[in-house]
């Protein structure tokens, strides 16, 4: 029996195409080093897009 690699800790399954951006030098490796960052930046994520929209953009 496979065994499996990695489980969600959400009831859905995530989106197949990943979302991607550029940031400066240094910057993915960083990231890297916090504890339990692809949650974390998935929940602010979240949170930046049920904010209100502003009319200063």
């Amino acid at each position: 029996m496979p065994k499996t690699k990695f489980t969600p800790h959400n009831h859905v399954a995530y989106d197949k195409a990943p979302v991607q951006f550029k940031v400066l030098p240094g910057v993915r490796e960083k990231l890297r080093t916090v504890p339990n960052w692809q949650e974390r930046l998935r929940d602010f994520v979240e949170q930046l897009i049920s904010e209100e929209p502003t009319h200063n953009e």
